[in-house]
């Protein structure tokens, strides 16, 4: 790690805080995937988290502090610091711009015949909500860079894209670094925001020393959208972009689990007890699918391509079980209420076409259980990951680490996992339900042999290309571009 102090800047922070009924203050970790992975990240250098105060509660410790905080629960030598923002400034840049409106265009889920309809609130949303929002980061990193200028910034995902241009105008020589976690999409689809809206976006980006991205492919999208929308010269070989006066280089990076942490959670007493009741309801076929109820998951069409291998493949009645265990997804947002209904429809169809009172083919649970999801991938004999885009999906990479039935992983070709593990994987079109419907019956087929060499070499790749790698490979880029950029300065 360089020398230089670590400045991280994420929406969602480590830890928050809630005040409990008899008064008392209560902790509790961050959830997602980001979260997990930046902690690894802190548990191998001292670093300064700046994130949202999600809570009143975290906005009470941020007033009492006056600033940065120690957190040691977050990690060794971490500190902490909230960014204050109004409610409806926050609703503004969270849940209107943010989520859908980004989330959509990067992911492709838009249906262009019917939305977005971008009317005044979208448009005060940017400027009085994300806009706002991402200035407020900005000045605590400044605050923090006026102390120490040498400090190496790294912002991460699609709810901070216009903070690093602030930060740069105000500290031209300070050393930024950007990961964009989720899918890039391609130029045409930025279209469907203003002009002024995408523009920004890129030219945000372009502040930042290093833009990062899962796969070589999300970084080719945003150096084509640097390329169409500004107008840009791009260097393709190089993957760097020109940019006032400086260089800036697009790479890639696909993230990864931390394994041995994972397979010791998977060895837990708790996993061991939701085995236990897993195993007792097992029939002789397990497929499992764990996700979010987010569209882009793509939960619909799995479960239609289920329908028709039952239908084609009768002799699996009563002898399967898909297990699909769910947690609820931005529940706020119309649109997910409405696709979470929908699974529950499809599912209900389903159960009542094939089922009978001894047997339901889909076991379908609704909540976050992480216990339970280890168990199930302890036990899968199919593991459907069928995205429509992802950035990474690290459930393709955990459920194959930890599973001891040589289970077979079906996989969309639009994850960013895909380009890691596609070929030892069951590879699908993620709209093709025909797909995928043969691709169950595919791996329900396969020969043994087949299956523990494909889990095998899962289970490789995985181990090598760890989070270690993942974090070491974007510092020793950074450690390159600094000697890179002194070379450039002076010619």
């Amino acid at each position: 790690m360089s020398s230089a102090p670590l400045i991280l800047v994420s929406n969602r922070g480590p830890i928050t805080f809630e005040r409990a009924p008899d008064g008392s203050r209560t902790m509790s970790r961050g959830g997602g995937g980001l979260v997990a992975a930046l902690a690894g990240l802190v548990e191998r250098t001292p670093a300064l988290w700046v994130s949202a105060a999600m809570t009143d509660e975290d906005v009470a410790v941020g007033i009492e502090h006056g600033g940065a905080f120690p957190a040691p629960e977050a990690g060794p030598g971490v500190r902490l610091r909230f960014v204050e923002i109004e409610p409806e400034t926050y609703h503004r840049y969270y849940n209107v711009v943010a989520n859908p409106m980004l989330w959509f265009i990067q992911h492709y889920l838009w249906d262009l015949s019917n939305a977005p309809d971008i009317r005044r609130e979208e448009l005060d949303a940017w400027d009085e909500g994300y806009l706002t929002a991402n200035r407020l980061f900005a000045d605590a990193v400044l605050e923090e860079l006026d102390q120490r200028p040498d400090s190496l910034v790294m912002l991460h995902d699609y709810h901070l894209y216009t903070a690093p241009e602030a930060i740069r105008a105000a500290h031209p020589d300070a050393f930024l670094h950007f990961f964009v976690h989720i899918p890039w999409s391609q130029p045409d689809y930025w279209r469907v925001l203003p002009s002024e809206i995408r523009e920004a976006i890129v030219r945000g980006l372009l502040a930042n020393d290093i833009v990062a991205f899962h796969t070589p492919r999300y970084a080719r999208n945003f150096l084509m959208c640097c390329e169409d929308l500004l107008d840009l010269r791009i260097d393709y070989n190089r993957r760097v972009v020109r940019w006032k006066g400086r260089e800036v280089w697009v790479r890639s990076y696909p993230i990864s689990v931390n394994g041995p942490m994972f397979e010791r959670l998977a060895a837990s007493p708790e996993v061991a007890a939701r085995e236990a009741e897993l195993l007792r309801r097992r029939r002789a076929h397990l497929i499992i699918r764990i996700d979010r109820t987010d569209l882009s998951k793509n939960t619909l069409r799995g479960f239609k391509a289920f329908d028709i291998f039952l239908d084609r493949h009768p002799e699996y009645r009563e002898d399967i079980t898909f297990f699909a265990l769910l947690q609820p997804s931005r529940q706020d947002v119309d649109e997910y209420v409405e696709y979470l209904q929908k699974i529950r429809d499809i599912v209900s169809y389903i159960n009542t076409k094939h089922g009978n009172t001894d047997w339901m083919p889909i076991d379908l649970r609704i909540q976050s259980d992480l216990p339970l999801a280890v168990a199930a991938y302890k036990h899968y004999d199919v593991l459907l990951v069928n995205p429509v885009y992802d950035g990474m999906n690290l459930i393709a990479k955990e459920a194959p680490l930890v599973n001891e039935r040589d289970g077979v992983l079906i996989l969309s070709e639009n994850v960013g996992a895909h380009e890691e593990l596609g070929a030892f994987a069951l590879s699908i079109n993620p709209f093709n339900v025909e797909d995928q419907a043969e691709a169950i019956h595919d791996a329900l087929t396969m020969p043994g042999p087949e299956r523990r060499e494909r889990l095998d070499q899962i289970k490789r790749i995985v181990r090598e290309n760890d989070l270690g790698k993942w974090l070491d490979q974007q510092l020793l880029d950074i450690r390159r571009k600094r000697v890179a950029d002194n070379t450039f300065v002076a010619k």
